[in-house]
């Protein structure tokens, strides 16, 4: 798959696309991805994707965006398993905010990309105030020689798959749900850092796995399986939160403690899977609650896994 960081000003051959946030790839956007292949395999021509960072939402949004369930390097990852061939990723700023619909037209889809078939979902709007709909674009399509199709919601056990409805089961702790819009367990990725160690002072060492500036749409503690660094669907505790025993006003991170194994995983690159959510973050009363705590819930791991078989 090939990721470019722009739209062209001219394109170098025709493609069939698609365009969105695609924010955790759930059940509809696999279907909308699956239908772009089949199309591009049709015509002979690459599948391609165009999709924004940051989220238009956090641009216009601020303090008040929502949490995202994939960072751009998890997203692009599911685009290369859902069988995409390009993936053109349109830093949204303002001079992207301020693009009127035609100019997104003329400039982006005709020029930039040469379209020959483009495929959204049905409540897409596009270029300045949203003023673009699929009406416009279907137009475009006739004056331009590309087709234009419009997928329709996809509904999973009666409910409508969404980023919101997945991000909304996540933050209350539905992990059944949000796998069932996802078609997959929920997981991060991310490289571990150096933290403070105050897990192996306590007695449970963890990886403190690399969040950046974002934030996580669940907190809590969870039992996960960890791969990575030597580890394949490990079994591991993780806490998600600010750790509001240790001090105030922490930033969010997700710290691993791996089940039975001593190994360095420091600078290696891990996938957490959230397979079942123990509780909620408690502030204690001083390291030995938090200690204690930890030792609980390491135990009630334990349990759940002793319950449980591991399923993708």
């Amino acid at each position: 798959m090939q990721v470019f960081r722009a739209i062209p000003p001219v394109a170098d051959m025709p493609v069939a696309l698609t365009i969105g946030n695609f924010d955790g790839v759930h059940l509809g956007h696999q279907t909308l991805l699956a239908q772009l292949s089949a199309k591009a395999r049709a015509l002979g021509v690459p599948g391609a994707v165009m999709t924004f960072e940051p989220h238009p939402r956090e641009f216009f949004m601020h303090e008040r965006r929502p949490t995202r369930l994939t960072s751009l390097r998890e997203k692009l990852a599911l685009f290369g398993a859902a069988g995409v061939d390009r993936v053109h990723v349109c830093r949204f700023d303002a001079r992207f905010a301020a693009l009127g619909a035609q100019d997104f037209i003329d400039d982006l889809l005709v020029r930039g990309l040469a379209v020959r078939h483009l495929i959204v979902g049905d409540d897409f709007r596009f270029g300045r105030g949203r003023e673009g709909d699929f009406e416009a674009l279907r137009a475009a399509g006739e004056e331009h020689g590309f087709s234009v199709a419009s997928m329709d919601t996809v509904e999973i056990c009666g409910e409508r798959a969404s980023s919101s409805a997945v991000r909304e089961a996540l933050e209350q702790g539905d992990l059944v749900r949000a796998q069932r819009l996802l078609g997959r367990p929920y997981a991060i990725s991310g490289r571990v850092e150096h933290g403070e160690k105050i897990g192996r002072q306590l007695g449970f060492p963890t990886a403190n796995v690399q969040l950046k500036h974002r934030s996580l749409p669940l907190t809590g503690i969870f039992a996960v399986t960890v791969t990575g660094g030597g580890l394949e669907d490990a079994p591991g505790a993780a806490s998600v939160g600010v750790r509001p025993t240790i001090a105030d006003g922490l930033r969010p991170t997700c710290e691993v403690h791996v089940l039975d194994r001593d190994v360095d995983l420091y600078d290696q690159r891990l996938s957490v899977r959230f397979c079942h959510k123990l509780r909620d973050e408690v502030r204690y009363d001083g390291l030995d609650a938090l200690r204690a705590a930890i030792a609980r819930d390491v135990a009630n791991t334990r349990a759940w896994f002793a319950g449980h078989t591991i399923q993708d």
